[in-house]
């Protein structure tokens, strides 16, 4: 089974990949992993889309079942094989942004709103996550363009609206997977 998860930034992809993947005992891998390279600070430094695209080619073919988390709608079609389902996940901004804001200060502390450097790249950050769903040029990873590379797919779309817990997700997926269990 090959699951593609995906959503906005602070949308719970994350969250919800690591739980199904601990549920159904298969690997969860991250996008992020591949598409940056370590950093400090974290997320500064993109990796080529040519080496990124192998690794995570090399990883996902050492897996008979997987789940893939985060947007890859620009990688390329030929990167990765057909999945089973994709889950569109999407929660009104507010929340969104507010779980963001939350997220970065449990990861990085203080220092977002006391390193010059570091309150930059924050700042950057939250304007980015924030045009998702305002589409105003800041982010090419936005609403419109997630709609458009679904509208492409063949696979079965599960899309989720709302603020639904981790627990009501899963049993979601786990509902239209059914057949395939």
């Amino acid at each position: 089974m090959k699951i593609h998860i995906f959503g906005a930034s602070g949308s719970g992809v994350t969250t919800l990949g690591n739980a199904l993947a601990n549920q159904l005992n298969i690997p969860y891998f991250d996008s992020d992993h591949y598409f940056w390279e370590a950093s400090n600070p974290p997320f500064t430094k993109r990796r080529k889309p040519i080496e990124r695209n192998q690794l995570v080619q090399t990883a996902l073919q050492q897996q008979e079942d997987w789940i893939l988390g985060g947007s890859i709608i620009n990688w390329g079609a030929e990167v990765f094989p057909t999945f089973d389902l994709i889950v569109f996940l999407w929660i009104p901004s507010a929340i969104r942004m507010e779980r963001l804001k939350k997220r970065e200060l449990e990861r990085y502390g203080d220092i977002i709103f006391t390193d010059l450097e570091r309150n930059r790249l924050f700042n950057e950050f939250i304007a980015w996550a924030k045009d998702y769903d305002e589409d105003t040029g800041v982010a090419t990873r936005t609403l419109n363009a997630h709609q458009n590379w679904i509208a492409k797919q063949t696979t079965p779309i599960l899309t989720l609206k709302g603020d639904h817990s981790t627990t009501q997700r899963m049993e979601m997926i786990l509902a239209q997977l059914s057949d395939k269990l």
